[in-house]
């Protein structure tokens, strides 16, 4: 069984064209389809049509959010709806190609656990195209994933996955990232991009900043998760030596300029902090941003340790053997 997950804002007029390329696509390939239809809050008539489609095809199944809550929300929400060992999910606006699922499964064929595609020729406005481009590569040099299209959002999972990465906030982009990390094989195929016939993009020049934010969240994340005090506790060493060492400079300065002999031979003046506050207080601002971030560095291991322990340090990609309770 392959499961598509969809998610819908404002889409009225694209539905009815997807769930029957879908259907064309599951018929010529022979898959077991099962839909989910995800309303992410719409205003128009998307909720009506995917009530229409599940009576009239017992394949497609919807999901209705009382407000708008973005499209990591709604991808989760599908996930956990899937019934199929892999999930398609792709965008409801019919830029997705349905034709490109086969390609997808050869790949999947590979050994490998997530498909990403890669939309080489983009029929998207420049001031779109450039920026992502741009974001593409950052995410690509800072997490070691390399992809050309972290954006896209026709993308094949196995479905074991979402038992071990969890999304919320704007990370739906970062799945195969978030996959990586686990030890999950990632792998990439070009797909055709269809301009846009219906409606318009949900996403503007916020997007930009929101996603250079998650970006910083998913390299903590993949990083540092389980090991949070190795970043935070490296910064804040660093911070503290710094503001130990001028303090100790300005202690060393002050006692050695009042020595008697030492004044009385060298003709040394005087130190006067008073006079010279500047590295006093960039060294004692050093110091105590060291202390914080050391402590939050604790407070975060802490939390690592004891807030859940149903959330695993690791990923048991499969088993041998009679388990224990095989034999009791």
């Amino acid at each position: 069984m392959l499961s598509a997950v969809i998610p819908v804002f404002n889409e009225e007029d694209s539905l009815e064209a997807l769930h029957r390329e879908l259907g064309e696509v599951a018929a010529a390939e022979g898959y077991t389809l099962d839909v989910v239809f995800v309303d992410d809050g719409s205003t128009d008539r998307s909720w009506e049509i995917i009530r229409q489609l599940a009576a009239s095809d017992s394949r497609v199944r919807g999901l209705r959010f009382r407000r708008n809550f973005g499209k990591a929300a709604a991808l989760s929400a599908g996930f956990a709806q899937a019934r199929g060992e892999l999930v398609m999910t792709l965008d409801a606006d019919l830029q997705d190609d349905p034709r490109e699922i086969p390609r997808f499964l050869a790949e999947m064929e590979k050994d490998l656990d997530v498909v990403s595609g890669w939309k080489k020729v983009r029929h998207d406005p420049w001031h779109k195209v450039g920026p992502s481009r741009v974001f593409n590569w950052m995410v690509s040099k800072l997490t070691g994933v390399e992809l050309h299209d972290h954006n896209c959002g026709m993308k094949c999972y196995r479905r074991e996955i979402f038992d071990e990465v969890r999304l919320y906030g704007e990370l739906h982009r970062f799945v195969p990232v978030l996959a990586a990390a686990r030890g999950y094989r990632v792998g990439e195929v070009i797909v055709q991009h269809r301009a846009r016939k219906f409606g318009h993009s949900k996403y503007g020049v916020t997007r930009i900043i929101k996603g250079f934010l998650d970006l910083l969240t998913v390299k903590f994340l993949t990083g540092f998760g389980q090991r949070p005090q190795h970043l935070l506790g490296t910064l804040g060493l660093t911070s503290f030596f710094l503001g130990v060492f001028g303090l100790t400079y300005l202690a060393a300065r002050w006692t050695w300029s009042r020595l008697p002999w030492i004044a009385g031979v060298l003709s040394v003046e005087e130190y006067n902090l008073a006079e010279h506050p500047t590295l006093a207080l960039y060294s004692i601002a050093l110091l105590l941003l060291g202390g914080q971030l050391m402590s939050i560095g604790f407070v975060a291991e802490l939390f690592i340790a004891y807030h859940d322990p149903d959330i695993k340090a690791y990923s048991i990609a499969e088993r041998t053997g009679r388990a224990e309770s095989d034999t009791e």
